[in-house]
């Protein structure tokens, strides 16, 4: 039996590939290929979907969609004495999600089953404990490993976005929000893989570049070519998950977050998104984040976790336009923040929150 594991990186189409296996769990488990429920909820998606003959098309619950980031977080708790996110509700212990997979893996006795986590991401540095618990929960496996990750630069920005959406109260990149990346896996990739490495040493380990997954078609597309995994007919087509935030609109939800209570603060972000194709913003790509002595920061610092990158991928150059990360956007996001505000101002009818359109209209843009 073969065991793939995505190991993330975030913001990488993780969402849309695990949106697209479990939709389609019941059919690619009559191929041979078992993405694995881990609770209640999951179960019952799958009994379902295989009553219907179909699955649903509507949103997914964290649990049914994301089981593995469900087991990694219970993992990480478990080890740390912490707690899972709100987001996944009524987990069982770890054991009894292992208990669960194998338990599918005895009656389906697939050929190949997945484990798809972004959160895998986070074991090496908390514990090389928490690898070889889930390689000895599948002692005669063939394993393999697949990572995608982005330029340095780009991946910041993303993800840094991401924590606004979750509301988490950050410094501007362009001043000392980047530099608070820098010592853990959201740019230190090293020390997000090679724990991986040293604990599977006999893992075949497939290391992606994210511009590549896009040329190739997307993230569901790009994994089953990789791993070597045919697709039965039929299936439900890949769609878009977890939209981000445009960049433009950052530093308003930024400040949000920082003044407003989290539900309102909630309530924004999700105004913003709204109100965004409306306001006439630039390509959110185009806008510089982080300023030159930042992004002249990150390309020293990241040169030896790129060596690593390209030694272990085998390739002279992992991100072959490595370089352009000291190469500044066009728009400054100050200029864009402004243009931002003054777009807003024009919806506020659209807005019923009164705390919400007291913080629109008393921004400070200078």
């Amino acid at each position: 039996m073969k065991i793939v594991l995505f190991i993330g990186h975030h913001k990488v189409g993780s969402t849309s590939l695990q949106d697209f296996l479990a939709r389609n769990s019941v059919a690619l488990a009559r191929a041979g290929i078992l993405y694995p429920c881990v609770d209640f909820q999951g179960m019952s998606l799958m009994l379902v979907s295989a009553i219907r003959g179909q699955a649903p098309d509507d949103v997914l619950s964290m649990n049914a969609r994301e089981p593995h980031n469900a087991l990694a977080f219970k993992l990480l708790a478990e080890h740390n004495g912490g707690k899972v996110p709100s987001f996944h509700k009524g987990l069982p212990s770890s054991e009894q999600m292992f208990w669960a997979i194998n338990k599918q893996i005895e009656f389906l006795t697939p050929d190949t089953v997945i484990l798809a986590a972004e959160v895998f991401a986070n074991f090496a540095p908390t514990s090389s404990d928490l690898i070889v618990r889930l390689r000895d929960a599948f002692p005669e496996a063939d394993i393999t490993v697949v990572a995608t990750l982005r330029r340095i630069d780009e991946y910041l920005a993303s993800w840094h976005g991401q924590r606004l959406k979750f509301g988490h109260k950050m410094a501007p990149l362009r001043k000392t929000g980047a530099q608070k990346y820098f010592g853990n896996i959201h740019f230190d990739y090293q020390l997000m893989l090679e724990g991986w490495i040293k604990a599977m040493p006999a893992a075949r380990f497939i290391l992606r570049n994210y511009s590549d997954v896009r040329q190739a078609g997307g993230s569901v597309t790009d994994f089953f070519v990789q791993t070597g995994l045919k697709l039965p007919r039929g299936m439900k087509n890949q769609r878009h998950a977890n939209d981000s935030l445009h960049r433009g609109v950052y530093e308003i939800a930024r400040r949000g977050n920082r003044v407003l209570s989290p539900p309102l603060a909630g309530k924004l972000r999700q105004r913003l998104q709204d109100l965004t194709p409306d306001l006439g913003l630039p390509v959110s790509g185009d806008i510089e984040l982080f300023g030159t002595r930042n992004r002249r920061a990150m390309q020293e610092r990241f040169e030896p976790i790129h060596s690593f990158l390209s030694q272990v991928s085998g390739k002279a150059s992992f991100f072959k336009d490595q370089p352009q990360v000291e190469t500044l956007r066009p728009i400054a996001e100050r200029k864009v923040f402004r243009q931002a505000v003054a777009g807003v101002a024009k919806h506020l009818k659209y807005i019923p929150e009164l705390e919400i359109k007291e913080f629109l209209t008393t921004l400070d843009t200078h």
